[in-house]
């Protein structure tokens, strides 16, 4: 049996290539203590490829614990650079927003948004969704302290209908990969998140060309539709969202090394803009 804390932990976990053996050695001694879990069988698992956080029963996401349950995918770090943008729009809006987290899974985007402008004394309402009922009733936990529902359902399908319309940020954390590059995936998420949450389809936009064909219907005039992207697939999503009429743009942080793709629904109509000149002569 290891000793807690012990160097045979950080050996063993260091030897099945945890780049961060000595963290992850603290924080598994940590999570046997609290719940009286056996530390030789977190070390075994952690050994076989069961991600951190499915052991811990919680992920670090943008400074907050979030709850993570097994099989529900884990919040990635450089999604913090998709909340600090939609941050940076809600606050532009300088009103009471609407913010929905769409394919929410843990609901960490729309908890770590919330948190934040809480903390600015900025008011919002929000609420999320998800397909995957395991990753609902882990986001329930996440959200119901703040007052905001989870529904089970299909993209927009669960959303009650007065949401239309009126939302002013939408958080879309949809499946990117390639199907043909998930084979390629790290262990830790190719054998144990849902594959829902990873394939992307053929190019890795399936699921995204899908929100933004509803995405025009439920932004609020001047609203925000945020997802994170990879660096070459986001010149193909701004061209999906001009088709849908939303205005697209493309952020990236070094930093994070990440890239999110914004569309923006325009507060009038792209056709008002396009008209001729003298479309109201009367003739």
């Amino acid at each position: 049996m290891m000793a807690a804390g012990s160097t045979e932990v950080v050996a063993t976990l260091r030897a099945a290539g945890c780049v961060f053996a000595e963290d992850e050695a603290r924080l598994l001694t940590a999570a046997a203590t609290e719940t009286g879990a056996d530390l030789d069988t977190l070390v075994a698992q952690r050994v076989s490829g069961t991600p951190l956080e499915y052991l811990l029963g919680w992920a670090e996401f943008n400074g907050l614990r979030v709850a993570v349950a097994p099989g529900v995918f884990v919040p990635r770090q450089r999604t913090a650079f998709l909340v600090a943008e939609a941050a940076g729009l809600a606050r532009a809006r300088d009103r009471h927003s609407v913010v929905v987290d769409l394919c929410c899974g843990t609901g960490a985007l729309g908890l770590a948004l919330a948190t934040i402008l809480a903390a600015e004394h900025t008011p919002v309402t929000l609420a999320a969704a998800d397909i995957d009922p395991v990753a609902v009733d882990c986001a329930r936990r996440n959200l119901t302290p703040l007052g905001a529902p989870v529904y089970q359902g299909d993209l927009f399908d669960p959303l009650p209908a007065e949401l239309r319309g009126c939302i002013d940020i939408l958080l879309a954390n949809t499946p990117y990969v390639p199907s043909e590059m998930i084979a390629r995936m790290p262990p830790e998420a190719r054998d144990h998140e849902p594959r829902t949450a990873l394939d992307g389809g053929p190019d890795g936009l399936d699921i995204f060309r899908r929100v933004v064909e509803g995405a025009e219907s439920w932004l609020a005039p001047g609203g925000h539709l945020l997802v994170e992207s990879s660096e070459a697939q986001a010149p193909v999503a701004v061209a999906v969202l001009a088709e849908h009429g939303l205005i697209g743009r493309i952020a990236e942080s070094d930093e994070h090394h990440a890239t999110v793709v914004i569309g923006t629904r325009p507060t009038r109509s792209l056709n008002y803009f396009l008209r001729p000149v003298n479309s109201s002569i009367e003739r």
